[in-house]
């Protein structure tokens, strides 16, 4: 599930590494990986830039330990793994669950991040869905999660990704209906969600871990230096809008680019995913701002 591993003095770290050009970053999800990283970063390798994709701690190829499991121990991780790489500055992406470890790197180490794109990212104490959804979550995170999901994408894929899309939005019956569709219809967005659903299952490590740590977070977002692009969808049902919300009011300069109706994977899912990613990576490329 990792292309690498690199030894650093935090710890060990598994990341994938593609493409050519300027480095990127990116911390992916709860639950998640370097494959996932590796796959929302799909279009980035497109615009000709370098992602780097590590997987967290407890995600696969990342051993957990006492050191590493919150933030500040991540950031700590993450900033090893450049200088390893002999990476001196990076553009920073993230989303939903790598918010975290994202925003601590910025305010840490402002020095190594020239710009930051945090999509849908937790920004502050965030408590896991309760109920039905938590077991939902947590059969996904088993092995029996990960064979379902197998034969879902295999034998109902348009299943799948109805159901992925229901998740992921505080959509109406008729907006599930007709982002389906245009999921279905474009086969690039289609494969995208598909192979999403690989990166998500079998990764309960990682995933206890940031249960544990994310109710507690009081992140330094005022720390924040760098040149910060918030992107959220107005329907997102996972992490909420005030999130980007929060950081936009403590991150000085900061922008957020609201999706409107978007849902959680607004940033490669929503019919308005090409642009979206278009302003990403124009702002990727902008210089660190002292």
């Amino acid at each position: 599930m990792t292309d690498h591993t690199l030894e650093t003095p935090a710890g060990a770290v598994g990341y994938a590494d593609e493409g050519d050009g300027s480095p990127v970053l990116f911390v992916h999800g709860s639950p998640g990986g370097s494959d996932q990283g590796a796959l929302m970063g799909r279009f980035l390798v497109a615009a000709g830039c370098r992602v780097v994709a590590p997987s967290r701690p407890g995600y696969p190829g990342t051993p957990l330990t006492e050191a590493n499991g919150d933030a500040a121990g991540t950031a700590e991780l993450l900033r090893g793994l450049l200088d390893g790489l002999g990476l001196e500055s990076v553009a920073v992406m993230c989303w939903s669950g790598g918010g975290p470890s994202a925003y601590q790197l910025a305010a840490a180490h402002p020095e190594r991040v020239r710009a930051l794109v945090a999509c849908a990212a937790v920004s502050g104490p965030y408590r896991f869905a309760t109920g039905v959804a938590s077991m939902e979550r947590s059969l996904m995170s088993s092995g029996l999660g990960h064979f379902a999901l197998h034969v879902l994408a295999e034998h109902a894929p348009k299943s799948l990704i109805a159901s992925t899309v229901k998740e992921e939005g505080d959509l109406t019956g008729a907006e599930v209906k007709a982002l389906t569709e245009h999921i279905w219809d474009h086969e690039e967005t289609r494969d995208f969600v598909l192979d999403l659903s690989a990166t998500l299952s079998g990764r309960r490590a990682g995933l206890k871990n940031d249960q544990h740590h994310f109710p507690d977070l009081d992140l330094p977002l005022g720390a924040v230096r760098s040149p910060t692009l918030l992107v959220h969808g107005t329907a997102d049902r996972d992490v909420g809008p005030e999130h980007s919300k929060r950081a936009l009011g403590a991150i000085a300069g900061s922008e957020l680019l609201r999706v409107t109706r978007g849902t959680h994977l607004s940033v490669w899912t929503d019919p308005t995913a090409g642009q979206i990613q278009a302003r990403i990576v124009e702002h990727l490329g902008g210089r660190h701002r002292t």
